[in-house]
């Protein structure tokens, strides 16, 4: 099986590889990206330790496709990863440069994929769902071992698509979502139109907030290893918005699961099928700033921790995606428990204390 890895030496395009690599035997890697982002050498090295073919590419540019083509399946894991992206308070992209590299780059793909007759897994976001539709979620303060969230009030109603298990695919993705949501969204409708068109198996995986080991994380893009490095190295911390006490939650995903996900998908596909899933730790994986805090105080010791009445763009106080589509549909179920994707990134922290230094976090 010939794939296509497009952002593969990112954190979590190189898992990806890595673990197809050793539960797919027999599979040809080509993993193109442009190199650009920090700890992109490193991956590479490692990857081309292992076998995969690694080319320096970018997506943007439909001649690079053309270079390395063709293959039986693509998996596209490059993007401007953060809901900040092209905003006056992102990194690095204008709005602009957020359009061309994650929706041409997607359209040059979904092209590409065409003319090879290839499958696509598509990785999008939690943050397609609509931000009005997200912020009026019926909220309550509730406690928890390590202190307090929000949480889906269970005694008012709330909107179509969302319940106590967290966010569905049928919950609204009406604007506004972000300029990086509507890239995002824009290229999961381009891909089913693709996929309906040229009748080849396309998976679009709408992901949690990912977590591990060797993340180079930052706050707008990786909160938990951002978070957890920050508090080890015992850097400035606050508590943003919402009252400024850290009750804002999110779910937590460990690469690996993805990766067995697209196992799954990939082996199973059949022609002409096209499905959207969440993929998340969904609420057994869900943590707010204050519990993960309070997880970083028994874990580092105590460290103080700031607060803000700061109301910032595309802040929102709750997402936690419901798998339960991808676990009816695959049989598939997150299996590392948040406990240990923290203390896999806390001993990762510890070995490595300058990482926050290489990745600009």
């Amino acid at each position: 099986m010939k794939t296509l890895v497009t952002g593969g030496c990112g954190f979590v395009g190189a898992a990806l590889c890595r673990r197809l690599v050793a539960h797919l035997p027999g599979i040809e890697i080509t993993v193109l990206d442009s190199l650009r982002r920090s700890g992109a050498e490193t991956n590479r090295s490692q990857l081309a330790a292992l076998g995969v073919r690694v080319v320096h590419g970018d997506v943007r540019m439909a001649s690079d496709l053309d270079a390395v083509g063709p293959f039986d399946w693509v998996v596209d894991a490059a993007a401007e990863p953060s809901v900040v992206a092209g905003t006056a308070g992102g990194r690095g992209a204008t709005p602009r440069q957020l359009v061309e590299h994650n929706l041409v780059g997607t359209l040059n793909l979904l092209e590409a994929a065409a003319r090879w007759d290839a499958g696509v897994v598509l990785l999008s976001t939690s943050r397609v769902y609509s931000i009005p539709g997200l912020a009026s979620l019926a909220l309550c303060e509730q406690p928890g071992a390590h202190g307090p969230a929000f949480g889906i009030d269970a005694a008012r109603p709330c909107p179509v698509g969302s319940g106590a298990a967290g966010i569905g695919e049928a919950f609204s993705t009406a604007a506004p979502i972000s300029l990086y949501g509507a890239t995002k969204l824009a290229s999961e409708t381009l891909a089913l139109e693709y996929a309906h068109r040229f009748q080849t198996p396309l998976f679009v995986n709408r992901c949690g907030v990912m977590a591990g080991a060797g993340q180079f994380g930052r706050a707008d893009q990786g909160i938990f290893s951002w978070w957890i490095r920050a508090w080890a190295a015992r850097r400035p911390l606050a508590f943003i918005g919402f009252g400024g006490r850290g009750l804002q939650v999110r779910d937590c995903l460990h690469p690996d699961d993805l990766a067995d996900l697209v196992i799954v998908q990939m082996q199973s596909a059949r022609a002409a099928e096209a499905a959207v899933c969440n993929v998340s730790g969904g609420v057994a994986s869900a943590l707010s700033l204050a519990q993960l805090s309070g997880w970083c105080r028994e874990r580092f010791g105590p460290h103080d921790v700031g607060a803000s009445s700061e109301t910032r763009a595309y802040d929102l106080p709750w997402i936690v995606l419901d798998h339960t589509l991808a676990t009816e549909r695959h049989g598939w179920r997150p299996r590392r428990p948040v406990a240990s994707i923290l203390e896999e990134i806390a001993r990762h922290a510890e070995r490595h204390p300058d990482w926050l230094d290489q990745c600009g976090g």
